[in-house]
């Protein structure tokens, strides 16, 4: 069973702490995902794998963090985005706190791929500042089970509410999947795509990449099978390392 911070006391909090001084902490965004898919799909998708991960090895899972970087969806309804200094504040203030409570290593799981670089910025700056062992990951191994499972293509190697984030939502929140409403869409890519400022959001009618319609709940087990395997091995790896 999963142990979640916010469901314990804090003497039971602390006896956790002492036998698997791990912390994991959800992040995703809060974002369109098409006409079938719920707008906290990345936080329910990593909010998931940390519950799995945290059953195998005791690690306390954090409260989830719900909004993200999420500027190319600004204009769509329902989208709530943070700026990425302020994102990467609270993701190095959450690490300071951890530390006051014992916590050796943290684990962002991240379920939404424009929050990476603000990750990756937020580790490297807080590592400096706290003997915490802080990691950050997007789905470990994701381009191994992409070629394994995927009967469909990336657009451009990018991909939103497609085969992949619609399999994973199916086997873990299917009862928010409204699979009849899935359209396949691949935009047609602009010249300067990628130059300049050109947004995904001003480019998809549905707010797809991909194709969802191929989906199905037996491919997204089996990637989070192989993820939890992963992140289980990226842990126990840090942990020896500290």
């Amino acid at each position: 069973m999963a142990f979640i911070l916010n469901e314990h006391t804090w003497p039971e909090v602390a006896e956790q702490v002492e036998r698997a001084p791990i912390a994991l902490l959800p992040l995703g965004s809060t974002e369109q995902h098409g006409y079938h898919l719920p707008l906290g799909t990345d936080i329910f998708l990593a909010r998931h794998l940390a519950c799995e991960v945290s059953d195998r090895t005791g690690a306390i899972v954090l409260p989830d963090l719900n909004f993200g970087y999420s500027w190319v969806w600004r204009d769509r309804v329902g989208t709530v985005a943070l700026q990425q200094q302020v994102l990467q504040t609270v993701l190095k203030d959450i690490a300071h706190s951890v530390e006051r409570w014992g916590i050796r290593v943290l684990l962002i799981i991240n379920g939404h791929e424009a929050n990476g670089a603000t990750m990756k910025y937020a580790v490297r700056e807080v590592s400096d500042e706290t003997p915490v062992k802080v990691l950050a990951c997007f789905y470990p191994g994701l381009s191994a089970s992409l070629e394994a499972h995927m009967e469909s293509t990336t657009w451009g190697g990018m991909f939103h509410a497609d085969e992949f984030e619609t399999s994973l939502m199916l086997a873990a929140r299917p009862d928010l999947v409204h699979q009849d409403r899935a359209v396949s869409e691949y935009p047609e890519r602009p010249v300067l795509y990628g130059y300049d400022n050109t947004s995904i959001g001003d480019l998809s009618v549905s707010g797809v990449y991909g194709n969802p319609v191929l989906a199905d709940a037996e491919k997204g087990t089996r990637m989070f099978g192989e993820f939890v395997e992963r992140t289980c091995t990226l842990l126990s790896t840090a942990l020896d390392e500290g």
